[in-house]
């Protein structure tokens, strides 16, 4: 078989060695060569919406796509036909990055970090920030020991969080579809959010971005937010009512917000967001570096001449 990888990411070919497929490197900005285009299997990776096209509509005897994004939403409003082409996700090779993000969101959150630096770029020493300060005062965010975090959308990013929060002493609970316990984390289903929002010091969104998460946090689920709680979204942007948030930011109905994502990317310059003393923004950095690309290729491509089913498969 012939397998294509970009160029957008460093990967080792020789890793891919040994199986019966010759490898080939295209750029994603281009339309496919045209002496690649009886390839069986794509790798995508910040791949242009151009491009994809070119490939779903040139690109007849694929067979595999091999997305190392964890939502390769790029790949399916491309125009692939799912009933010929597996499109197969990156999940898990987010994890670690993701998850030390988040908790450098959540840090900077409780320790004010994002205001020290707002003085420091005015020349300002932000003495009210420093010195004797009371030990996790009721009703704020100071601190992640003894924090109570609500993690919503809790897969695999999340297991990988949890460890590190619970090092620094917080109690971390989940939300998912369904109930469970999920590496020693009570996970409750949605419909127990109006109560478990109630409690929480800081709620870290990682939901999928679909119909159904379309503005899951609202208007109504943000006034169920303690007046100290922080918002932190490393999901997709389209899972939080800007608007709503906002507002509520407006109102000091939470302490603030800390976000990675966005309904439209990059976020407007004319967005309020950006003007708002108590908000963390970070230009989807959380992820963007696939560690163990190779091995989950590797895998798959095995998996693939082999006729047995593929991992992760959407």
């Amino acid at each position: 078989m012939k397998l294509l990888y970009p160029t957008s990411l460093s990967l080792d070919p020789k890793l891919l060695q040994g199986f019966n497929a010759s490898i080939h490197s295209y750029d994603v900005t281009k339309p496919i060569p045209e002496d690649l285009t009886d390839a069986e299997g794509l790798i995508t990776w910040c791949n242009s919406p151009s491009n994809l096209k070119d490939a779903a509509s040139r690109c007849k005897k694929l067979k595999w796509i091999q997305s190392l994004a964890a939502g390769p939403n790029d790949v399916l409003n491309a125009g692939f036909d799912p009933k010929t082409v597996t499109i197969t996700t990156g999940s898990g090779l987010h994890d670690q990055t993701v998850a030390e993000h988040t908790l450098g969101m959540l840090l900077t959150a409780a320790r004010k970090f994002h205001l020290m630096r707002d003085s420091q770029t005015q020349g300002k020493w932000p003495g009210n920030l420093g010195g004797p300060q009371p030990d996790k005062a009721p009703g704020t965010f100071t601190t992640l020991h003894e924090a109570r975090i609500l993690v919503w959308g809790f897969g695999n990013i999340a297991k990988t969080l949890t460890p590190y929060l619970r090092a620094l002493g917080a109690e971390v609970k989940g939300v998912a579809r369904h109930a469970g316990v999920r590496d020693g984390v009570q996970v409750y289903s949605e419909d127990q959010l109006p109560e478990l929002l109630k409690g929480t010091d800081a709620l870290v969104m990682i939901l999928p971005g679909s119909d159904n998460t379309k503005h899951a946090l609202n208007a109504k689920r943000l006034r169920a937010l303690p007046k100290h709680a922080w918002v932190v979204n490393v999901g997709r942007g389209t899972c939080i009512d800007e608007a709503a948030l906002n507002s509520a930011l407006d109102e000091g109905a939470i302490g603030g917000a800390a976000l990675d994502v966005f309904e439209k990317e990059p976020l407007d310059e004319s967005s309020p967001l950006y003007k708002q003393k108590n908000v963390i923004l970070s230009p989807h950095a959380a992820g963007g570096r696939p560690r163990g690309a190779e091995g989950l290729i590797a895998e798959n491509l095995r998996r693939f001449l082999a006729g047995q089913e593929l991992k992760n498969v959407l």
